[in-house]
């Protein structure tokens, strides 16, 4: 056994801190911390240079000696020793009552490449979050975790957590040149460390800042950033390797909403993962849709205020913990849509608002960075790392977690220069126009890179105008001279908007609002639409989609039941809000989420709560059997009226057809009578018709006024046809016919 020799260092003037450097070290405005600690070639050897606050000595250990360098003062110590060169050491830091040996986190190389610097200068690093944040890793064969940060308006950037006792004083960042970029290896540290950024402004003050890229956080009200490391196994490569077989336009693409925290009150991801894809499975929706699942500080804002954009929230568990979730819904072949949150911020002090102590992410122009309606600041859509941060982000929820679509939040917001800003709240843009070019040409980005990179996946947008090619290809421009968009899909705001309109009316007021529900197929095949009921049409006064619908109970449901027979039918995809697939009563909370106890069997009004899911699960298995409601949803071959013009009856029929001309056809009538030998006319090709549903049927709660006999077209022209069938039509009813 061999004892390292002791050695006393030489104190000397080179060997120490210059005083000019101690006060920046100490005052954490040091841009390059590496050139003064850590060991360095001086005449005669080398110099060792440490700076621990509240440390009582510290002693250098290489594999041949061990020497205890000079006290400096104010946590400094240094020494020389007669080396020919610089050797791997180690630490021995003593404190009061505790030793700790230690890698000395200022003898490494940066851990970030040059290639990884050039592309965040550029605004190009497509997989951001591979450079920057926290990372556990082996650097120079140590283990520990390299730190990384941008904040180009810093005049110094520390790492503080648990490892330090929250004091950053000892851990300074190393800036890397032009890029705005800090950086960090901290050895011997590993994932579940709590972490984050002192920052220190350009006027010198001081703030902790949470990590814009953190992957993992404390659990709200909490705040801080943790280390991860993923080590979730997929098991869903069947689900990858065949969902971009079929575009999603020519598939069948039926969405479930869901908040997440409120589905079932306390329930965890891993819990989620138990009860969420077989319940989805059993219902027949292709998808889920989860509201906003990245970090956000109030549960209130249901997640649409966003200050971990990298991280699930912790609410519900890990990072893993989400993608285990995934994992189970892909294995039960269901699709997972996420809804993402680019247009803005909160003003959180410790999250993204001014962040290193100038506007970074916000725009630098007050009045373009608030955003009138929410209180939030909007991103800088024009600044390359900005477009850069949340371009990545859309990827890496993609690649990371396996994410099938995003569903892109505000963008109307996002588009205009003059969204909700009177006259002299805003400027033109370099056309004279209200258009946002930067938000237009981050969208085109977003959506370029992620069709690319990610196959299979869809990205939709909710936007409420008539922006021209939302769905449109990036590289075809329109009338407007821009390109479009690029989204796969857009929410059809004005057909929910007329169409529930429509169904709030009494049935007697009906004929003079027919339009409300004809106007959609005007515009139906300008976009590539989903068709939404979403959660904002159940809040804030809204009321439930049951409780919209006029009339008594039994009337209520039934307009309910034809309402969604008519929705599944006309062209577009389709998306439901939890809760309403049953006729819940009351608006949505997130406090205490879906009236689950409507399908107790205890419960006296659970036939008709239970009718009313029987009909979304029975509309989406005929959905899902049928590829004339889904085939051609953006081809206009693939819909023909055959009276959209019945308002005195309160009629609405229409074809849908597949692209071999197999037909469906969709009766809705939202008067409550009863009428008999009703005559449309059909398609003389169809020898025979049959019901495959109706939504007046005696198991779905309704008065089972039906067609249950074979139907043959008589030789009758009607409608413009040359033959025609008389139907019953049931009282508030929607009903489908196939050829027989």
């Amino acid at each position: 056994m061999t004892t390292k020799k002791p050695a006393t260092p030489k104190h000397t003037p080179h060997s120490a801190v210059s005083p000019a450097d101690r006060e920046r070290l100490r005052h954490g405005t040091h841009h390059d911390p590496h050139s003064v600690l850590g060991a360095h070639p001086v005449t005669g050897g080398v110099a060792f240079r440490v700076f621990r606050p509240y440390a009582r000595s510290v002693t250098v250990v290489t594999d041949d000696l061990r020497a205890e360098l000079h006290d400096d003062g104010d946590g400094f110590f240094s020494g020389s020793l007669p080396l020919g060169d610089v050797p791997r050491y180690r630490l021995l830091v003593a404190y009061e009552g505790n030793v700790l040996d230690t890698e000395d986190p200022y003898r490494f190389l940066p851990t970030l490449g040059e290639l990884d610097l050039h592309l965040i200068g550029e605004g190009r690093h497509e997989q951001l979050w591979q450079a920057l944040g926290a990372h556990v890793t082996a650097h120079q064969g140590v283990t520990g975790t390299r730190f990384a940060v941008w904040a180009p308006d810093a005049r110094g950037v520390r790492v503080a957590g648990g490892f330090n006792f929250w004091d950053a004083t000892g851990f300074p960042m190393r800036s890397l040149g032009s890029s705005g970029v800090w950086e960090l290896f901290v050895p011997g540290i590993g994932e579940g460390e709590a972490y984050k950024f002192e920052i220190t402004r350009p006027d010198g003050s001081r703030t902790l800042r949470a990590d814009p890229l953190a992957r993992r956080t404390e659990a709200p009200p909490a705040t801080a950033s943790i280390v991860h490391a993923s080590h979730h196994e997929w098991a869903d490569a069947e689900w990858m390797a065949h969902r971009a077989d079929i575009p999603v336009h020519e598939a069948p693409f039926s969405v479930y909403e869901v908040h997440l925290p409120s589905w079932r009150p306390g329930l965890t991801y891993r819990r989620l993962a138990e009860q969420l894809p077989a319940y989805v499975r059993e219902m027949g929706f292709t998808h889920v849709e989860l509201m906003p699942v990245a970090e956000h500080p109030f549960g209130g804002s249901w997640g649409y205020q966003v200050t971990g954009f990298y991280a699930p929230t912790a609410r519900l568990g890990t990072p893993d913990d989400f993608k285990y979730l995934v994992d189970r819904l892909h294995q039960a072949g269901i699709g997972v849509l996420m809804d993402w949150v680019p247009a803005h911020f909160p003003r959180d002090d410790w999250a993204l608002a001014e962040f290193d102590g100038r506007p970074l992410y916000e725009h630098h122009d007050p009045r373009r960075a608030a955003h009138p309606d929410w209180g939030t600041l909007e991103f800088d859509f024009g600044r390359r790392e900005v477009r850069n941060f949340l371009v990545a982000n859309a990827v890496y929820w993609c690649e990371e977690f396996h994410i099938d679509g995003l569903r892109v939040d505000a963008v109307a917001s996002m588009l205009y220069l003059d969204y909700s800003r009177e006259p002299g709240q805003w400027t033109p843009n370099e056309h004279g126009g209200r258009e946002n070019l930067d938000a237009v040409a981050f969208l085109q980005e977003m959506n370029a890179t992620v069709y690319r990179r990610c196959p299979g996946v869809v990205t939709i947008a909710e936007e409420s105008t008539a922006w021209d090619g939302v769905t449109r290809p990036t590289h075809h421009k329109g009338p407007s001279g821009f390109g479009g968009l690029g989204f796969g899909l857009k929410w059809n705001m004005g057909w929910m908007h007329d169409s529930l309109q429509y169904m709030a009316h009494e049935p007697v007021h009906r004929k003079y609002h027919h339009h409300e529900m004809t106007f959609s197929m005007v515009y139906a095949y300008s976009e590539n639409y989903v068709l939404p009921i979403s959660h904002d049409e159940v809040v804030h006064g809204k009321r439930s989609l049951v409780s919209k619908m006029p009339g008594d109970w039994w009337q209520q449901r039934a307009n309910l039941r034809s309402y969604l027979g008519f929705m599944w039918a006309h062209p577009g995809k389709q998306l439901l809000f939890m809760g309403q697939e049953f006729a819940q009563g009351a608006e949505w909370s997130e406090a205490h989420g879906p009236d689950w106890w409507l399908l107790d069997p205890s419960y006296g009004a659970e036939a008709d709560h239970r009718g009313v899911r029987d009909l979304v699960r029975d509309l989406n298995a005929l959905y899902r059997a049928t590829p004339a409601l889904w085939q051609r949803d953006t081809d206009p071959a693939g819909f023909q009226w055959i009276t959209g013009d019945a308002a005195d009856d309160n009629v609405f029929a229409f074809l849908r057809l597949d692209a071999d001309g197999n037909p469906l056809l969709a009766v809705s009538h939202l008067s409550p009578v009863v009428r008999h030998d009703y005559r449309l006319g059909v398609p003389e090709d169809v020898p025979a018709w049959h019901e495959c549903l109706n939504t007046d049927a005696a198991r779905y709660g309704g008065g089972d006024v039906t067609n249950p006999d074979i139907i043959k077209p008589e030789p009758q022209g009607w409608h413009g046809r040359p033959a025609s069938i008389r139907l019953t039509l049931p009282p508030l009813a929607t009903v489908w016919l196939r050829p027989a």
